[in-house]
C-alpha cells in the first residue's frame, strides 16, 4: 500500500534535485543535515555582513562631529589633546558627505540606525508569524534579495550625488523590513533538523555566523573605502542577495520536504556522545500542525523574561555592532588615531571574542543544564570587562586588543544563546505539545523584543557620545545589569532545581537503615 500524500505542498529544492539526479541516489540524512548547516550558516552571516557596512562607514560619512564628545569627562585623560595629523585621513572626495557631515552628523546616523532597527524589530515579529504559515525556503530567497537590492541602495547615493537625508533614512526601513526575514527563519529550519541533545553547544557553535557575517562585513567594507564608500555597501548587497539565489536552489527546510526519515539517523552508527535521539518537532502530531497565536507564545513559560533580558543585551551588542569603529577612530590609543579602514579591521576582534563566547555559554549551559543562570552569568560579567576596557584600552594596541576580545565573549556569549538554544528549547516547550509550527513566532518575539532594544542602544548613543563616550559606557553598564537582574527568577528557580537534585542523588546513594522488628 503506498504511502498517503504529504499535505505540504512544498517540494524538494532544485539544486538538491540536480544533485541527486547527478548521483542517482537520494541523499542520506546527515547530508541533508550538513546542507542546511552550512546554508544556513552562510545565509546569516551574509545578513550580517550586510549590516555591518553602515558602523565602518559611519567615520567616513561624519568624520569631525564626535571630537567634542572625546574632549568632555573622560574617565582617563588622554583624550584631551589631538593632534592635528589625525584628523588627515579622508576618503578620496574629501571629508565627511552631506546631509552627515554637520554638528548633528553623528544623530542623524543615529537616526538612521534606529529607523533601520525599529522596522526590523517590527518586523520580526510578522515575520515569525508568516514563517510559521509558508514556505520558508522562498520566503528567505524574497527576504535575501531584497535586502541585497536596498542595501546597495544606500550605496547608490555616492554615485548619484544623494544628499538627501529621507533618501538614506527610506533606503535603511526597507532594509530593515527584509533583513527581519532572517533570524525566525534560519532557527526554525536548524530546529526542523536538529534534536535537542547538545543543542547549546550545537547552536553555540553554528551561531557563530552571527561574528564571522560582522567580520567578514568589517572587512569588506573597510578594503572598499578607498574606493569610495558607495562600493562598501554594493558588494555586500550583491553578496546577500547571490547567497539568496543559492538558498533558493539547495535549503531543504523540512525532512519531509525533501522525503528523508528520521531511520536514517536512528540506524546508521553514531559517535560517543553525539545521541540525537528526541527529534526538535514532532512529525507524526499532524493533528497540531496549527501554527501558534501571538499571544499563547507569550505565554509559554520562560518566553517573556529571556525576551526581556535579550533586549537589553541587544542594546548593549548592537551598539558594539554599530558604533564600535566610530569609538576606534576617536580614540587615542598609544597616542595615535586610527584611520576608518584601521579602525573597521580592529573591530572585528570583538566578533571574535563574540564567536568564542557563543560557544562557551551554549557549551557551559549544556553542562549545567541550566540556561538562565549561564546567560546572567555572562551579563554580570560584561559590566567589569566595558569598564576596563573604557578605562584603559587606550594605554596600547595590546591591551585595547585583549579587552575588546574579553568584552566581546561576555557581551556576544548571552546573546547568541538567548537567540539560539533558549528560543529552541521554548518554541519545543512541553505546553505546545510537540507543535512543529511555533518554532518561528517564539523566536520572532524574543528576538523581535530584543531588537527593539537593538535599536534604541544605537540611537541614544548617537545622542549621548555628543556629550560624553564615558555616559555611554556607562549606559551599557546599566543595560548589562538590568539584563542580568531580569533573569533573577529564573537562576533561582534553576539553582532551587539544582539543590533538590543533589539532594535526591544524595538520599539514592546514602544505605538505608534496617528495619526493626518488634
Amino acid at each position: 500500500m503506498s504511502e498517503p500524500e504529504p499535505e505540504t505542498s512544498y517540494s524538494k529544492p532544485p539544486g538538491i534535485r540536480l544533485v541527486e539526479h547527478i548521483k542517482r541516489s537520494p541523499l542520506s540524512y546527515k547530508t541533508h543535515q550538513a546542507i542546511v548547516l552550512v546554508v544556513t550558516f552562510v545565509a546569516y552571516a551574509s545578513y550580517h555582513a550586510a549590516r555591518k557596512t553602515t558602523s565602518v562607514v559611519k567615520s567616513t560619512l561624519d568624520p569631525e562631529s564626535s571630537v567634542t564628545s572625546l574632549r568632555s569627562w573622560p574617565w582617563r585623560m588622554s583624550y584631551l589633546s589631538k593632534p592635528d595629523e589625525s584628523r588627515r585621513f579622508s576618503w578620496v572626495l574629501g571629508d565627511g558627505w552631506a546631509p552627515f557631515d554637520g554638528s548633528d552628523g553623528t544623530a542623524l546616523l543615529g537616526e538612521v540606525d534606529l529607523a533601520f532597527l525599529a522596522v526590523y524589530a517590527i518586523g520580526m515579529y510578522f515575520s515569525g508569524h508568516l514563517g510559521d504559515r509558508t514556505n520558508l525556503r522562498i520566503f528567505l530567497t524574497i527576504g535575501m534579495v531584497g535586502a541585497g537590492v536596498f542595501t546597495a541602495a544606500f550605496g547608490v547615493g555616492y554615485w548619484a550625488n544623494i544628499h538627501t537625508f529621507y533618501y538614506f533614512l527610506g533606503v535603511q526601513m526597507l532594509a530593515g523590513l527584509f533583513q527581519s526575514t532572517g533570524w525566525p527563519s534560519v532557527v526554525a529550519v536548524v530546529g526542523n533538523w536538529f534534536g535537542k541533545k547538545k543543542r547549546g553547544l550545537i547552536m553555540g557553535i553554528w551561531n557563530a555566523h552571527t561574528s564571522v557575517g560582522n567580520i567578514t562585513g568589517s572587512l569588506v567594507a573597510s578594503a572598499l573605502l578607498g574606493y569610495g564608500w558607495g562600493w562598501s555597501f554594493v558588494v555586500p548587497g550583491l553578496i546577500i542577495a547571490t547567497v539568496g539565489v543559492v538558498v533558493f536552489l539547495f535549503l531543504p527546510v523540512s525532512p519531509e520536504d525533501v522525503g528523508a526519515s528520521e531511520e536514517d539517523e536512528l540506524h546508521s552508527p553514531k559517535k560517543i556522545g553525539e545521541g540525537v535521539t528526541e527529534p526538535l518537532l514532532e512529525p507524526e502530531a499532524k493533528v497540531q500542525e496549527s501554527a501558534v497565536g501571538f499571544i499563547e507564545a507569550w505565554k509559554i513559560p520562560g518566553v517573556a523574561p529571556f525576551a526581556l533580558c535579550l533586549f537589553f543585551s541587544k542594546l548593549v551588542a548592537y551598539t558594539f555592532l554599530y558604533w564600535l569603529p566610530f569609538y576606534i577612530t576617536n580614540t587615542a590609543i598609544d597616542g595615535k588615531y586610527l584611520s576608518s579602514e584601521a579602525a573597521g579591521n580592529l573591530s572585528t576582534l570583538f566578533d571574535v571574542g563574540g564567536v568564542l563566547g557563543g560557544i562557551l555559554a551554549g557549551h557551559i549551559s549544556d553542562r549545567l543544564g541550566a540556561r538562565a543562570i549561564t546567560a546572567a552569568s555572562f551579563m554580570y560579567c560584561a559590566i567589569p570587562a566595558l569598564f576596563f576596557y573604557r578605562s584603559y584600552g587606550h594605554i596600547s594596541i595590546t591591551l585595547n586588543i585583549a579587552l575588546m576580545f574579553i568584552t566581546g565573549m561576555f557581551v556576544n556569549g548571552p546573546y547568541a544563546l538567548i537567540t539560539t538554544a533558549v528560543s529552541a528549547d521554548l518554541g519545543t516547550h512541553s505546553s505546545l505539545r510537540g507543535n512543529s509550527r511555533a518554532l518561528a513566532t517564539v523566536t520572532s518575539i524574543i528576538d523581535g523584543t530584543g531588537s527593539v532594544g537593538a535599536a534604541i542602544g544605537p540611537l541614544l548613543t548617537g545622542y549621548i557620545s555628543a556629550i560624553s563616550w564615558s555616559a555611554v559606557f556607562t549606559m551599557l553598564m546599566g543595560a548589562a545589569l538590568i539584563a542580568g537582574l531580569l533573569l533573577t527568577r529564573l537562576v533561582v528557580a534553576e539553582v532551587a532545581a539544582k539543590i533538590e537534585e543533589s539532594r535526591s542523588r544524595g538520599s539514592a546513594s546514602r544505605p538505608q537503615p534496617a528495619a526493626i522488628d518488634v
